[in-house]
């Protein structure tokens, strides 16, 4: 009783009330955020502990037995389904901008991740909450686990990394649910785990040589691949290519499947296009009429061909190419478009810009977008690379605009010795130009005083992997997506 009538709050310090000895509000909320989070970590170790996206079986057998254990969620709803080389992600997040501004509730899926996993599965524009990938996950891992069992008779593989969290994103798109899905795939297209919609509208962006081990070694041999999530009687809308032969190829399955093909500098492409403050002015011409001044809020050529291929593929989507996006609907869109880890600044004093390009291919767009859109006095280059890519070819790639390059390591186990990768620097920029510190926080310490010998206009790139960029952005303290 004494303990009642003492305090005029009625609570313990305990955050537990005195009169019913139950934990208030505030504390209950803070024990289920709190459970959340833990579960949230266990769930992520158990789908980690699966064969990592970079190890699988090319097959869609286990994906499509668990969508039809599960009434295949991914056919309640149409979808934008994109492949490529590079400029995947960058697109789908246009896209999705436009479709979001144009009224619609999206469901995009885009990977790798930079910093979490639910980065992977955005609903209305946002990561998925904890409470949704939850759901989704104890939705599908029944079924997940009968699949498993069902291949171990026969000697397969268990569902891998990848495989299990597409699996996740279409529960969580059939649940929200969602007016369309825009899905980019992880690898390859024909047997991706993400092609088990039937896309209204597939889309091609340029298509190099990436993935050899699962892809093939020539740009035709990859692009035979990745032309396999264009569906029959859909629109096909491509980049601009850089082989004659990937040409081919989509011209051809397009006509095998009986899709309308589009294609970037025929049917639509860039009028005309200026560097400005924060990004670039556009003028584009769609498939269903001209764009005049549209500032695109991001850097680099490479962003503006982004930009008009997502924009064909909306018109696409809505009105089959004849209809027109509302102009004020595409400026909105665009001038608030993000794609965290493509040239992002991520730091000033000195300019610090992270690049995910982990290829030849994405190299050379970087390269030549820090030649377009960024004026610095001097550049220094943070470069950790994966053992499995051509370090020489990206290398030689950033050679003319680095003044000086320091190579170093993420803490991926993939990731090139930083001894191995400085000879491979040494031979290209000279001894003089190349550094080499074993880890990436003090590589990128160094970088900065290297940078500032070049005065107030020094920066500095981190990049050769999306590790590299999504490291440093942690280190700088840039954790959201």
């Amino acid at each position: 009783m004494a303990a009642s009538r003492s305090g005029g709050s009625g609570q313990g310090s305990g955050g537990t009330s005195r009169r019913s000895g139950r934990p208030d509000a505030a504390a209950r909320e803070a024990a289920r955020l709190l459970d959340l989070r833990k579960r949230m970590r266990e769930v992520e170790e158990a789908i980690l502990a699966r064969a990592p996206e970079h190890d699988l079986e090319p097959s869609l057998d286990r994906i499509q037995a668990v969508m039809e254990l599960l009434g295949d969620p991914q056919r309640t709803f149409p979808s934008i389904h994109i492949t490529g080389t590079n400029g995947k992600t960058s697109t789908a997040r246009i896209i999705e901008a436009i479709l979001r501004e144009s009224g619609l509730k999206t469901g995009r899926f885009t990977s790798p991740h930079l910093h979490t996993i639910r980065e992977r599965i955005s609903i209305a524009g946002e990561p998925i909450s904890e409470e949704a990938f939850l759901a989704a996950y104890d939705d599908v891992i029944p079924y997940i686990e009968m699949v498993d069992a069902q291949s171990a008779e026969t000697g397969g593989p268990r569902m891998t990394y990848f495989e299990v969290v597409v699996a996740v994103a279409y529960a969580a798109f059939a649940d929200a649910p969602i007016d369309v899905a825009i899905v980019e795939v992880g690898m390859g297209g024909a047997w991706d785990a993400t092609n088990v919609i039937d896309a209204t509208v597939s889309v091609v962006t340029p298509i190099d040589v990436d993935h050899t081990h699962f892809l093939g070694t020539t740009p035709e041999e990859i692009a035979t691949e990745k032309v396999g999530i264009i569906k029959p009687s859909g629109i096909t809308v491509s980049a601009i290519q850089p082989h004659e032969d990937v040409w081919e190829m989509i011209r051809a399955r397009s006509g095998e499947v009986d899709a309308h093909l589009v294609t970037e500098g025929l049917d639509f492409g860039i009028l005309t296009r200026e560097v400005a403050v924060g990004g670039q002015l556009l003028s584009l011409r769609g498939l269903a009429g001209d764009y005049e001044e549209v500032l695109l809020d991001l850097h680099g050529q490479f962003q503006a061909h982004n930009a008009v291929v997502a924009l064909a593929a909306v018109e696409s989507f809505l009105g089959g190419g004849s209809q027109q996006v509302d102009p004020d609907v595409l400026r909105a869109a665009l001038a608030s478009v993000e794609s965290p880890g493509r040239l992002e600044i991520v730091r000033r004093s000195p300019t610090v810009i992270v690049d995910a390009a982990h290829n030849a291919h994405g190299v050379a767009a970087l390269a030549e977008a820090l030649s377009d859109s960024f004026t610095f006095t001097r550049l220094v280059g943070v470069v950790a690379i994966f053992r499995d890519k051509d370090a020489a070819e990206m290398l030689s790639l950033l050679e003319p605009v680095l003044d000086h390059i320091v190579v170093t390591r993420t803490t991926s186990l993939r990731a090139t010795p930083p001894e191995q990768l400085g000879e491979i620097a040494v031979d290209i920029f000279g001894e003089q130009r190349v550094t080499v510190v074993r880890d990436l926080p003090n590589a990128l310490d160094a970088a900065a005083e290297l940078a500032d010998e070049g005065g107030v206009g020094g920066a500095v790139l981190a990049t050769g992997s999306v590790f590299t960029a999504a490291e440093v952005r942690m280190l700088l303290g840039v954790t959201s997506a």
